[in-house]
């Protein structure tokens, strides 16, 4: 059991880089809990430092025709949502697995698995996403040597792409933890660069009038959906490695202030480069505002920025498929989620709608995630923390196995909190909400994330404080050695 007071924050010696981990969803037993909360700080700066938020902020100016004080405004009330990834990082301490190993608390095992597949699927997205602008990196890089780039050396750019992405998942935590921290600094410097070499272009002013409620709505969901809620459902496949005696509030600022700093930065940056670079809406794009000397050192680090983020994506997808898959190893589900993401990876390359493809994704996310991530939370608030592993672990029967494996107060939240979503989801063209489409002027308005969470969230909360409670108490509290 860990003491309180002066016990020490690492139960164990932090493994080597070249350790392979082989642990999936398996509990991490007190003795191998050698994380630190500031680990957590560095892991998340060094994975959201990253010219993908970039754009994001330039999307801001471009598409919805925000001014530069409102984009800054929204940046920073969106940015906040990376406090819902400090507190969703707090369970992986208390049972020592995945986030969606714990995810069963609230939804039983069988029932875990429809949202595990709702991860699984986005964090595929997401390494899509990183893959095909990599990809689209690499091809300037080419241009820029004088090579044209044709069919056969974009299918060898996907295929080395998706291969070396795969390096740090299959070592594991371990690995991932140590080569974000690393990359942390190298990318602070490239953004301070950037900013240097762009501000004098800036124009802060234009345009003076800026977009209407509907806009700035609809641009807060896609900030929150890429930012704080988007990280909810990989937060404590991380925070597990520390140990039960590590500071609530300490985890909660190292992972909130870790994402939410290098986001709101890169996005204000972002924004007052679209002033003045209409095609910063892509990496390939930025290179329009640097001058000639800095587009190799630019690209270079913008391809292992994005190999960077999409690290953290494919360890989780391992692991939530193996949730959802348990006979699985954490190393097969990596390989699977490899091949997946490679033949996917190479439709989105060449494929002209690829922009909107990606608009439209961070937006669909929010329709599942912001109910989930509110039963996950009221959860964890409902049992104050306290979770039975093996329970977690048991695929046929124990604490959480309920009615055949199934929590239907999580069923009927997550459902009722999908459609309070959809509702006020704007996809424009392809889907905008009933509410939506009613409210917020010509582009209608976008509240999904908002909607999502709270009718989720108080669902839950009705149909299952009782038992939810009742099963807190019946846990014990204190650690159990594995």
């Amino acid at each position: 059991m860990a003491s309180s007071g002066g016990a020490r924050l690492s139960g164990g010696a932090e493994p080597s880089l070249t350790t392979l981990e082989r642990r999936g969803i398996e509990h991490v037993p007190a003795s191998e809990r050698w994380g630190k909360p500031s680990s957590l700080f560095w892991m998340w700066a060094g994975g959201v430092w990253n010219v993908e938020f970039v754009v994001y902020g330039a999307i801001a100016v471009v598409v919805f025709r925000l001014s530069f004080a409102q984009a800054v405004a929204v940046i920073l009330i969106g940015n906040l949502s990376y406090f819902l990834t400090g507190l969703a990082s707090l369970q992986g301490p208390a049972a020592g697995t995945t986030t969606f190993g714990i995810s069963r608390a609230s939804f039983g095992p069988g029932g875990n698995r429809l949202v595990s597949f709702f991860n699984w699927v986005t964090q595929v997205g997401f390494e899509i996403e990183g893959i095909s602008l990599i990809v689209f990196a690499a091809i300037l890089l080419a241009a820029k040597a004088g090579f044209t780039v044709g069919t056969a050396a974009k299918v060898i750019f996907i295929v080395a792409a998706v291969a070396i992405q795969a390096v740090l998942p299959l070592l594991g935590h371990a690995a991932v933890l140590t080569v974000l921290r690393w990359l942390a600094i190298p990318f602070v410097v490239l953004f301070a660069v950037m900013a240097a070499l762009t501000a004098p272009k800036a124009d802060l002013h234009v345009p003076v009038h800026g977009a209407s409620w509907g806009a700035l709505t609809i641009y807060l969901a896609l900030v929150i959906a890429a930012g704080g809620l988007g990280w909810t459902e990989n937060a404590n496949d991380y925070s597990r490695y520390l140990p039960r005696s590590a500071g609530k509030t300490r985890i909660v600022l190292a992972v909130a202030l870790g994402g939410a700093i290098p986001s709101a930065l890169l996005e204000v940056l972002g924004a007052a480069i679209a002033t003045a670079v209409p095609t910063a809406t892509t990496p390939n794009g930025l290179v329009a505002g640097f001058p000639g000397w800095f587009v190799w050192p630019y690209l270079i680090f913008a391809i292992v920025q994005l190999f960077a983020i999409n690290t953290l994506d494919l360890y989780s997808s391992g692991v939530t498929l193996q949730s959802l898959i348990p006979r699985l190893k954490r190393l097969q589900c990596v390989g699977i989620d490899t091949l997946i993401c490679g033949a996917l990876a190479g439709y989105a390359v060449f494929s002209s709608d690829f922009y909107t493809l990606l608009a439209d994704f961070l937006l669909f996310i929010i329709v599942w995630l912001g109910p989930w991530c509110a039963i996950y939370l009221v959860d964890s608030w409902l049992r104050r923390n306290r979770y039975d592993y093996r329970g977690l672990l048991n695929e046929r029967s124990g604490r959480y196995y309920r009615n055949g494996g199934v929590h239907w107060p999580a069923i009927v939240a997550q459902v009722a909190g999908m459609v309070c979503a959809a509702l006020w989801l704007n996809a424009y063209p392809h889907y905008i909400g009933l509410l939506a489409s009613r409210t917020g002027g010509p582009l209608g308005s976008d509240l999904s994330g908002f909607t999502g969470l709270v009718s989720g969230g108080v669902v839950y909360y009705l149909l299952a404080r009782r038992s939810v409670r009742a099963e807190g108490d019946a846990t014990p509290a204190a650690d159990v050695p594995g």
